[in-house]
């Protein structure tokens, strides 16, 4: 009987710990996540508010759009098209312990870039429009090897207003900003590179 006791006990805790945890979240990191995916499926056009780099940009005089397209109770997927550049795609995850942001790079034929899933991870609670990522290890360690360290002080700042969305990188010495309209919904660019519709 203690023998069929024992060997319960051990099954009931292994069964325990083999359950998925709950993914916990704050009212905060909730809000914010959840202000984004009310706009699921629609995209919106954008223009760049603030860029102090020296030399010409990208994103000069190219039509910026950014695209909320897939949403789960976890994860939203948002495009950032620059122009006919597909390659950009915003992650933003519950993680259990806060939010992630991770920029995917794609080249046009769906490989990966050298340089993709950088961001980073919430470090408070933030605030319901507003929340920043600073720059991860991966981050990190990639900027480094790819000759670019002067990023491993990047941190991203994502804000959303009921007219506004803001996409902002900051560090020093660097701040770009491009500015979304909210208001007025345009119709949705096809898939980013390596995904599909």
């Amino acid at each position: 009987m203690k023998l069929l006791t024992a060997a319960t006990l051990i099954l009931a805790s292994s069964t325990a710990f083999a359950r998925p945890a709950p993914l916990v979240s704050i009212p905060t990191h909730d809000a914010f996540f959840n202000s984004i995916a009310a706009h699921c499926g629609k995209a919106f056009e954008g223009g760049v508010a603030v860029d102090n780099a020296k030399g010409p940009s990208s994103f000069t005089d190219k039509k910026l759009v950014m695209h909320v397209r897939k949403c789960s109770d976890t994860e939203l997927q948002v495009p950032f098209h620059v122009g006919d550049d597909a390659s950009r795609t915003w992650i933003i995850t519950k993680t259990g312990s806060g939010l992630s942001l991770k920029h995917d790079h794609r080249h046009k034929d769906g490989t990966d870039d050298a340089s993709t899933m950088y961001g980073g991870h919430t470090l408070d609670a933030g605030f319901a429009q507003m929340q920043s990522f600073p720059a991860d290890q991966y981050s990190k360690e990639l900027f480094v090897k790819e000759g670019i360290a002067q990023s491993v002080g990047n941190t991203w700042q994502m804000y959303i207003y009921p007219e506004v969305f803001t996409y902002r990188l900051i560090r020093q010495g660097r701040e770009f900003k491009v500015d979304f309209d909210l208001t007025k919904p345009i119709t949705p660019p096809s898939a980013p590179w390596g995904y599909k519709d």
